[in-house]
C-alpha cells in the first residue's frame, strides 16, 4: 500500500490519463511535386467525441507550416496537383463537407463535391482522391444509396444482405447503410462532375494512370461478394467508363499505384483462396503487374513478413514499402529489377506514412519516447525531425524504457518475443506490479513504439509486458500460421510462458501482483486465461470474445472462424471444438476479479459476448463489473472514454494489488 501511495504521488511527473487529450501525432505525409513543400496531417484528440485529423502544409526551406482547417474542423487525404499549384483534400468549406481544392498557400478554397462514405465493412481501402496528370481533373470516391438502403433504414427494418451490420469501429448505428462506393471525376476549374461507375459493387482505392487515360481501382466483383471476400484489380477508361479487369484471382489485391512511366502497377496482395473481411492470416506482400494485365509477379517474396501499401521511387526503379518486423515497422526499398531489398533505416519504432522525392524521404515515425512525428531523410544523412507536436506535453516527462525479451515456447517449436516496459522511478531492490497487455488480431504485433496506456501504467509504478504470441505478425508466415485451428490454445500458453520468463529474469516483479488485460483478441485471451489459471489478481477483458459459437453468428464478418479453423462451425465436429475453446464453458474455474469493458454498438465483437460472461462470472461468485461505453464500436475510441477507461483500469487493478 505504501508503494502504491508513493507511485500515485509521483504521477504528476509522469503520464496522467488526461495527457491523452493533449497528445498529437502526425498522420499522412506527402511531398509537393517540386519537393519544396510537405503536406501532412496532425491527429488530435482534444476536439470532441471523436479523434480527428487536420491538414497542414510545411515549407521545407524555413520549416513554417500553415493549416488548411479552421478551429476544430477535420481535414485530410491530401493530394497535390501534378503541376504543384493546387492541393485537393477532404475537408469543410462554409457549410459543406467533401472534396476541397486550395492553392498551395491555402488560399482560393472551393468545394468540388461530396466525399460521402459508407459504414459497410470494407477492409484495407486505399486512396479516394487522385489527380489527372494534366492537373485539370480530379477523380474521387463517393457513396450512393444501394437497392437495399430504403428498407434497411425503414420501419420495420428489413434485412436481405448477408453483411447487414456496419464496420467494426463505426459505433453510431446498428446496421449497414448499404451504400455503394463509386468513382467520380470533377473538372477542377468548373466544378462540373460526372459519375463513372454505378451498380451494386464497391469501387475504391484509386490511382490515375500517367497517360491520363485510365484509373486503376479495386473492387470485389463476385456475384456473392458478401460471402466471398475477393478484391481484384481493374482499370477504368476515363473517356468511356469501360472497365478492364487486370486480375481474376481467388485471393485479394489491394491499393494499386502506377509506376511513373505507366508501364507497371504495384499493389499489395495475398495468394491464398480463403481471405477474411476482418483480418487475414496470410501476410500481404508487394506485387507487380504490367499495365496490360500480364506478367503478374511477386516482388516482396524475399521478405517473409507482412508488407504495407507500396509506392514508387521518383525514378521508378524501386518500390518502397513498410514491413512489420519483430515489433517494429520499417521502411524497405525493393528494386524492381530484382535484387535484395534494403531497409531505409532500422531505428526502433514504427513508420507510418511516407513520401519519396528524389533522394529524400519524408515519413512519420513513432519512437519509444513519442507518438509519430514527421521526419526527413536525405540520401545517407541522418534523419531530421521536422515536427515536435508534443514538446509541451512531454516537457519534464520521460517515457520509460521498453526492453525486448525472448523465450522458448511450451512446445519447444518457437522463439517468442515479448516487450517489457519498466515502471517509473525504478529501483532494482523494490517490488513492482506487472500488467500483461495482450494485443488483438490475433494477426497483429506489439513493439517498442510509444504506447500511452503502458506509459500511464508505468507512471503509476507498474511494469507492463506485451507478448507477441504465435499468430502474431512480424515473425514470418509460419509463425503467423501457428495459431490456425488452435485459438485459446498454445498461443495462450505463449502468454503464460512470457509471464513466467519475465518474473524469473526480472526479480523486481511482484508475482503476487500481476494483472491481465487486452482488447479484441487480447480481450478473448484475457477472458480465457482466467479460466485456466488463478495467477492474475485482476483482469480487464475489453471487446472480448467469450463464446466463440455465439460470436460467429453475431459478428459482421462471418467467415472469420472458417479462415481461422478451416471450416464453418456447423461442419464436422467444429461446433464442439469451438465450445471447448470458449471461456464461457470453463467459467466455473474462474476466480479472478474481472472488469468487462465493451462498446455498446460493437459489430465486430457484439456486446452480448460481455453480457454472457458477466452473468456467468457473477453466477460463479466472481467479483465482476461490466463497463459499457455508448457510441463505441470495436474498441474504445472517444477521447473522453479513453481517459475514463484508463482511470477505471488503474482503480480496478489497484483495488486488488494489496
Amino acid at each position: 500500500m505504501l508503494l502504491l501511495a508513493a507511485a500515485s504521488a509521483a504521477l504528476p511527473a509522469g503520464f496522467e490519463s488526461s495527457d491523452f487529450l493533449k497528445l498529437r501525432s502526425a498522420g499522412t505525409v506527402q511531398f509537393s511535386p517540386d519537393g519544396s513543400k510537405l503536406a501532412y496531417t496532425i491527429n488530435r484528440t482534444d476536439g470532441g467525441r471523436r479523434a480527428f485529423a487536420q491538414l497542414w502544409i510545411m515549407t521545407l526551406a524555413d520549416g513554417k507550416s500553415i493549416s488548411l482547417s479552421s478551429g476544430d474542423e477535420a481535414s485530410g487525404d491530401p493530394e497535390w496537383s501534378p503541376d504543384g499549384k493546387w492541393i485537393a483534400f477532404s475537408g469543410r468549406l462554409n457549410d459543406k463537407s467533401g472534396l476541397i481544392l486550395a492553392r498551395a498557400d491555402g488560399t482560393e478554397k472551393k468545394y468540388l463535391g461530396p466525399l460521402d462514405g459508407t459504414n459497410s465493412p470494407l477492409p484495407t481501402t486505399g486512396k479516394r482522391i487522385a489527380w489527372s496528370p494534366d492537373s485539370k481533373q480530379i477523380a474521387y470516391v463517393s457513396a450512393q444509396p444501394g437497392p437495399e438502403t430504403a428498407e434497411a433504414t425503414g420501419d420495420p427494418v428489413v434485412i436481405t444482405r448477408y453483411l447487414y451490420k456496419p464496420t467494426a469501429s463505426e459505433g453510431n448505428t446498428h446496421f449497414n447503410d448499404n451504400k455503394r462506393l463509386h468513382i467520380f471525376v470533377v473538372d477542377a476549374a468548373t466544378g462540373k462532375s460526372r459519375q463513372l461507375t454505378s451498380g451494386t459493387h464497391y469501387e475504391h482505392s484509386i490511382d490515375w494512370s500517367p497517360d491520363g487515360k485510365e484509373i486503376a481501382f479495386i473492387s470485389n466483383r463476385e456475384p456473392n461478394e458478401d460471402q466471398f471476400f475477393n478484391y481484384d484489380l481493374l482499370a477504368l477508361s476515363v473517356a468511356t467508363g469501360e472497365m478492364r479487369r487486370l486480375t481474376a484471382t481467388e485471393n485479394a489485391e489491394y491499393r494499386p499505384h502506377w509506376s511513373p512511366d505507366g508501364k507497371t502497377i504495384a499493389y499489395e496482395a495475398t495468394k491464398r483462396g480463403l481471405t477474411d473481411l476482418e483480418t487475414t492470416m496470410e501476410d500481404t506482400h508487394v506485387w507487380l503487374i504490367d499495365a496490360d494485365g500480364k506478367n503478374r509477379r511477386e516482388l516482396g517474396a524475399a521478405i517473409d513478413n507482412r508488407q504495407g501499401e507500396p509506392g514508387w521511387s521518383s525514378d521508378g526503379r524501386s518500390v518502397l514499402v513498410t514491413v512489420q518486423e519483430r515489433g517494429n515497422v520499417r521502411l524497405y526499398r525493393m528494386p524492381v529489377s530484382g535484387g535484395k531489398p534494403t531497409a531505409v533505416f532500422e531505428e526502433r519504432g514504427a513508420v507510418g506514412s511516407w513520401s519519396a522525392h528524389g533522394n529524400r524521404i519524408a515519413y512519420t515515425f513513432s519512437t519509444p519516447g513519442d507518438l509519430a512525428q514527421v521526419y526527413l531523410k536525405t540520401g545517407n544523412d541522418p534523419p531530421k525531425k521536422l515536427t515536435d507536436l508534443n514538446k509541451e506535453v512531454l516537457a519534464g516527462k520521460a517515457a520509460e524504457p521498453v526492453e525486448s525479451l525472448t523465450f522458448i515456447s511450451n512446445d519447444n517449436k518457437w522463439t517468442v518475443e515479448g516487450f517489457l516496459t519498466y515502471p517509473a522511478d525504478f529501483h532494482a531492490d523494490r517490488k513492482y506490479p506487472l500488467i500483461v497487455n495482450i494485443h488483438g488480431g490475433p494477426h497483429g504485433q506489439q513493439g517498442p513504439a510509444f504506447n500511452f496506456r503502458n506509459q500511464a501504467y508505468s507512471s503509476h509504478g507498474w511494469a507492463t509486458l506485451m507478448v507477441n504470441y504465435r499468430g502474431s505478425t512480424g515473425y514470418g508466415q509460419q509463425f503467423t500460421d501457428a495459431v490456425f485451428g488452435d485459438q485459446n490454445g498454445n498461443e495462450a500458453q505463449d502468454v503464460l510462458y512470457g509471464v513466467s520468463a519475465a518474473i524469473r529474469r526480472y526479480l523486481w516483479i511482484d508475482r503476487d501482483r500481476i494483472g491481465v488485460e487486452g482488447t479484441s483478441y487480447g480481450g478473448q485471451l484475457s477472458a480465457w486465461l482466467i479460466t485456466q489459471t488463478n495467477m492474475f489478481k485482476a483482469a480487464i477483458p475489453t471487446a472480448a470474445i467469450t463464446n466463440i459459437i455465439s460470436y460467429n453468428y453475431m459478428t459482421y464478418y462471418n467467415q472469420y472462424e472458417q479462415m481461422e479453423w478451416g471450416a464453418f462451425p456447423h461442419q464436422g465436429d467444429l461446433m464442439n471444438v469451438l465450445w471447448e475453446r470458449s471461456a464461457l464453458k470453463h467459467v466455473a474455474n474462474a476466480r479472478t476479479p474481472t472488469m468487462l469493458v465493451h462498446g455498446e454498438n460493437d459489430s465486430d465483437v457484439p456486446i452480448a459476448e460481455a453480457e454472457q460472461y458477466y452473468i456467468a462470472l457473477r453466477d460463479v461468485g466472481v467479483d465482476a463489473i461490466m463497463v459499457r461505453y455508448p457510441r463505441e464500436g470495436h474498441g474504445i475510441r472517444e477521447p473522453m472514454h479513453v481517459v475514463d477507461w484508463t482511470d477505471r483500469s488503474m482503480r480496478w487493478f489497484e483495488k486488488y494489488f494489496h
